[in-house]
């Protein structure tokens, strides 16, 4: 725990609750840090399957529980959890001073690169937690729900403003779901950090963008506060495959240390809702009550897929790139955790996010790159999930991906060994992009009115709403 994250030692501090490795906690990070001018050299860590690229895939799974099991929250924590005190983490890792705006919602990779572009920061709507489960098994999703709607009620009895989704994906999270629970806890109002954030932190009349996520998924409502799904469209698959009867769910348990014909998940009846990256709609109401009542803009921008953000930020950045007098024709196509915003912009290059290593995402980039002016060079970071599944690219769709380079084609060797089952460090973006030449100095800050225009012009055909 850092010091000075917790009032009178009650509680948890942020950095303690905050799942290692959850996107929001990877992106306040890189986003605080490029605010600072600084990179993401000390972001992240060796996972421990770098260790095990040879080994015998129960040999990883034990490994990858283990490290799991040293980070995640105990059953009894839960109960110690402050969301509030979450948020001022958040908050806290952002240099004190005035900005010309701000960014709020749902996590995406995009969202560092805007936030950089407009000089503005991004805090997430949601937060994720890992939580220990003892007797779990990755095929038992029925058992799984019974133990995340006890730890549930824990975690809501000291927070009653959040709502708390419960998501089994062993697609996306492979033998760590029956060893862990994971947790998506969405604020339904503004915490109180943040509402000081806004009024503290933003010039007059500073534009205030809300991001959401609209992609949906069959949700079973456990108890009020709680709700549970098994899959989630970051796994790559359909809700249709996690079917029992599926042949992509029986590879991903044999994979996962699981058995298919164990597989009974509950019935779910209701129609598809917002999945786990989803805003509330209080907390959206919450920001647009308090942008009306101190007259800051609100703009909302809904996300239908993350490759349409992706394209329109890229996008956006050549048009940004190019107006400083820069070439905007080097591309660096980003993974997951693997990103540096800083080092990006201190490159003067275009930047491409994929959500993760699946072929779904990589197919994004392709066809965004087939329909766009071509790039001298394209650096690919491929993230190795640290699992199989049959929805993941295989490293020559990668490849194909560098192949859009007229002059330089670079898959990053490191990423790329003991793809898909090792694991590299958010520090490694780092590496590969110092060594990319300066591009001196920094382009000012792109305005909020250029940035919307530059969004709906470029997403607008991928169904990416700006109002």
């Amino acid at each position: 725990m850092r010091a000075g994250l917790t009032a009178d030692g009650a509680g948890l501090a942020g950095d303690r609750v905050v799942a290692a490795g959850s996107a929001a906690r990877i992106l306040v990070g890189a986003t605080a840090r490029a605010l600072r001018g600084a990179d993401c050299a000390d972001l992240g860590h060796p996972g421990p399957l770098s260790r095990f690229t040879g080994a015998p895939e129960a040999v990883r799974r034990a490994a990858a529980t283990r490290a799991a099991g040293r980070v995640a929250l105990t059953v009894g924590q839960t109960a110690e959890v402050d969301a509030d005190r979450v948020a001022g983490w958040f908050v806290d890792q952002y240099p004190r001073r005035r900005y010309p705006g701000l960014l709020l919602g749902s996590p995406h990779g995009a969202m560092a690169h805007l936030a950089v572009a407009l000089g503005m920061p991004w805090l997430p709507a949601s937060f994720e937690m890992s939580v220990h489960w003892a007797q779990g098994a990755v095929d038992r999703p029925e058992a799984a729900l019974d133990h995340g709607a006890a730890l549930t009620a824990r975690l809501l009895a000291g927070n009653p403003d959040l709502h708390v989704r419960q998501v089994h994906c062993p697609a996306s999270r492979g033998a760590l779901a029956g060893a862990t629970v994971s947790l998506a806890a969405r604020w339904r109002r503004l915490p109180a950090a943040y509402v000081r954030f806004l009024a503290d932190r933003l010039e007059p009349g500073a534009p205030v963008l809300l991001f959401r996520d609209a992609r949906t998924w069959p949700v079973l409502d456990s108890a009020p506060g709680h709700s549970f799904q098994v899959g989630c469209p970051g796994s790559g698959l359909d809700p249709v495959d996690f079917h029992p009867d599926s042949h992509a769910l029986r590879q991903v348990l044999r994979s996962a240390g699981g058995d298919g014909t164990r597989w009974t998940p509950p019935e779910v009846v209701e129609p598809p809702r917002p999945a786990e990256h989803g805003v509330e709609s209080g907390f959206d109401q919450a920001v647009r009550e308090w942008a009306d009542a101190h007259r800051h803009p609100l703009h909302r921008v809904l996300v239908p897929e993350p490759a349409a953000l992706s394209a329109a930020t890229a996008d956006l950045y050549r048009r940004w790139l190019r107006a400083a007098g820069k070439t905007g024709d080097r591309l660096v196509v980003e993974c997951g955790r693997l990103l540096d915003p800083w080092q990006v912009v201190r490159a003067g290059m275009v930047p491409y996010w994929c959500e993760n290593a699946t072929r779904r995402s990589v197919e994004g980039v392709e066809w965004w790159l087939a329909g766009s002016e071509p790039f001298s060079s394209v650096d690919v970071l491929p993230e190795p999930p640290g699992l199989r599944s049959p929805a993941l690219a295989g490293l020559p769709q990668w490849l194909a991906v560098a192949a859009f380079g007229r002059r330089r084609r670079a898959l990053d060797r490191t990423a790329a060994r003991g793809y898909p089952v090792t694991s590299v460090p958010t520090r490694r973006a780092t590496e590969v992009l110092r060594a990319q030449p300066y591009d001196l100095p920094t382009p000012p800050a792109m305005s909020v009115g250029r940035a919307l225009e530059a969004l709906r012009d470029s997403g607008s055909h991928q169904g990416l709403l700006v109002c």
